[in-house]
């Protein structure tokens, strides 16, 4: 009885130590923060790489060929020198492990469950292996080469059943290469042996040399996410009163040209707001500051404050190649200079939906055509911010995610771009051109107390006749009118009082403009009781042209039909947009005398578009139009 206990006592420790070796991860200490790694040796790139997580050498400039990098360069400093020891010693805890079983030097087609794993001599992978943690996330599985390792191309590492990157090791005691387009997967450490990665090679682990040079071309390496607290990045800044706005500038006009479509406020505290259609805009517009755009523009200082002096942790070296796919993850990245934004830049939250981004850039921001911002593994919009050192300029159908504020600096947004997020400028001018903009927040949602009917004015010998008509009017003080000759610099015409207390139902409003110029703008603002303003729009007048002409419609299916009353004779044309400002009609026709009736029948998609008529060059009719 006493022998079989001595025979059974070392199997039951050896099974509990093997047990424990399975059960956790080996300690990379500093090293884990590291990609790639080697103590002694160069880390050469070629190509254009995609790296997330730290670079290093303990040699003396010995990193090269490196575009960004979504991780912080160390040559020869005191991470290094710290990273060195702590992978000295994840080495030799790995290597002294106990094997729990072992293998031929080729690997093939093979499944292996947690373990430990002796390889004698040189090993190769030609093809696939598989990695099953039989659904315990906490499996490790190590492999130690006795000889060098070497991948064919498009060689494969499969983890199944909640195996995990973070869990997987392998030591190898000669040189790694790794065939183009494999697929690898855990932490690798190279004694004394360089590495050697092929073109388009995915390596989800870490690939780490005791001592030997690590070069790679084309490849796509991350530390992977398992088994290392999850990135949230920093505090987001307080937007107070700034958060309402989609686009505003503290000091300098706000313009637009062409169909924009905007969820959120639109205003500036310093110059005037103009050509924006209250139509397409789920806000308020603020055409002349007022105590909302003093309060925003005071926030807005305090939110750039924030961001400008919160510490980076990586710095992108190269800004001029900024974009062509690279992953950024939730951190505060720095670029000490202006970038030149071209293809796309990838914004991974990891799977966490709060994660935090912030790009500071000293110096200007540019994009190229459809460059564009992708948002993926949970991160959303509202939690990225881009703090600008000068003028932004966001090329023609762009895609951009986030809340950008440019300090000193003008914004513009061209045709067909699109904004996910805020447009903000402490100084500079702010103009879209058929754009859209879209904010988290609306805050004035509910609706202003009157509903309009119409604002429309004639041109009547030597003067013009504006009119307005509302219903529901409650809680109004007084109406403005404003007039102008270019759009923009307006100066006020006169006041009318509400007729609220005459009637509870529709009320109608003319005044007489008896000196108008030869085009005259209009804009309409009605202030409440409580002084706070809304405005409604602003319309051109013509001297001398059909200012007579009226035109109603109506729909049915899909045909639009239209009928004109008092049109002089003359060219004109029908123009129908979707709410994204994409042209879907546009159609030439002959305005005849008196009455004119004419239909437009093509196949339309469900839904609200915008209608632009238009007579002898003037603009007629702008509103929306719902085709059932």
């Amino acid at each position: 009885m006493k022998k079989l206990l001595l025979y059974i006592l070392p199997a039951i420790i050896l099974i509990a130590f093997s047990q424990s070796v399975m059960a956790q991860a080996p300690n990379l200490g500093s090293v884990g923060d590291f990609v790639l790694f080697t103590s002694t040796g160069a880390v050469t790139n070629t190509g254009n790489s995609f790296l997330t997580g730290n670079v290093g050498t303990g040699t003396p400039a010995g990193i090269s060929g490196f575009g960004n990098v979504n991780g912080v360069m160390h040559s020869n400093d005191g991470a290094t020198a710290n990273a060195t020891t702590d992978l000295l010693t994840a080495y030799n805890n790995i290597y002294t492990t106990t094997a729990t079983g072992s293998h031929a030097p080729a690997l093939a087609n093979d499944t292996f469950t947690a373990g430990v794993y002796a390889i004698a001599g040189n090993s190769t992978l030609n093809g696939v292996i598989v990695l099953d943690a039989n659904n315990d996330p906490n499996a490790v599985f190590i492999f130690k080469i006795a000889g060098t390792f070497a991948t064919s191309t498009a060689s494969e590492i499969i983890l199944i059943n909640g195996a995990q990157s973070s869990n997987v090791f392998w030591t190898v005691e000669g040189v790694v290469s790794i065939g183009g387009q494999s697929l690898i997967k855990g932490t690798m450490i190279a004694n004394n042996a360089a590495i050697d990665i092929a073109s388009d090679a995915v390596i989800d682990g870490r690939m780490l040399s005791t001592t030997g040079a690590i070069t790679l071309l084309n490849t796509t390496a991350k530390i992977p996410s398992g088994g290392r607290p999850v990135l949230t990045g920093p505090v987001a800044p307080i937007f107070n009163s700034i958060g309402c706005y989609a686009i505003f500038s503290r000091i300098g006009q706000v313009t637009n040209s062409g169909i924009t479509n905007v969820k959120g406020d639109v205003g500036t505290n310093n110059g005037l707001t103009t050509g924006y259609d209250p139509l397409i805009v789920n806000g308020t517009i603020h055409p002349i500051p007022d105590t909302s755009t003093t309060a925003a523009a005071a926030d807005l200082v305090n939110a750039y404050d924030y961001l400008n002096t919160l510490p980076y942790d990586i710095e992108l070296l190269y800004p001029a190649q900024f974009g062509n796919n690279l992953v950024l993850t939730p951190h505060t990245y720095l670029m000490n200079a202006a970038p030149n934004f071209v293809g796309t830049v990838y914004l991974d939250g990891e799977g966490n939906a709060d994660a935090i981004f912030v790009i500071q850039i000293n110096g200007a921001l540019s994009t190229g055509t459809y460059a564009k911002v992708e948002l993926i593994n949970g991160t959303q919009a509202k939690n990225v911010y881009w703090k600008v050192e000068g003028a932004v300029s966001i090329a023609d159908y762009s895609e951009f995610k986030g809340t950008i504020i440019a300090n000193n600096g003008a914004i513009s947004l061209a045709t067909g771009a699109t904004v996910l997020g805020r447009i903000l400028s402490t100084t500079g001018l702010v103009t879209t051109t058929a754009a859209t903009v879209t904010s988290d927040l609306v805050c004035n949602s509910s609706p202003t107390p009157l509903t309009w009917l119409y604002f429309r004015g004639k041109a009547e010998k030597q003067t013009v006749v504006l009119e307005w008509a509302t219903a529901n009017e409650k809680n109004i003080d007084y109406f403005t009118i404003e007039k102008s000759n270019d759009g923009r610099n307006f100066t006020e015409l006169t006041s009318v009082k509400s007729k609220l207390n005459e009637s509870i139902n529709n009320l109608y409003y003319t005044i007489t403009d008896d000196q108008p110029f030869a085009s005259t703008f209009y804009r309409i603002t009605q202030t409440d009781m409580d002084g706070i303003q809304n405005y409604y729009k602003v319309i051109n007048i013509k001297m001398g042209e059909n200012a007579g002409f009226q035109a109603t419609y109506y729909t049915k299916g899909n045909t639009i039909y239209i009928q004109t009353i008092g049109a002089d004779a003359g060219n004109g044309s029908v123009e129908l947009f979707s709410l994204d400002g994409k042209k879907v009609i546009s159609k030439k026709i002959f305005f005849t005398e008196g009455n004119c009736s004419f239909q437009i029948n093509q196949f339309l998609n469900k839904g609200l578009y915008i209608l632009i008529i238009e007579s002898n060059g003037r603009l007629i009719h702008k509103g929306k139009i719902g085709i059932q």
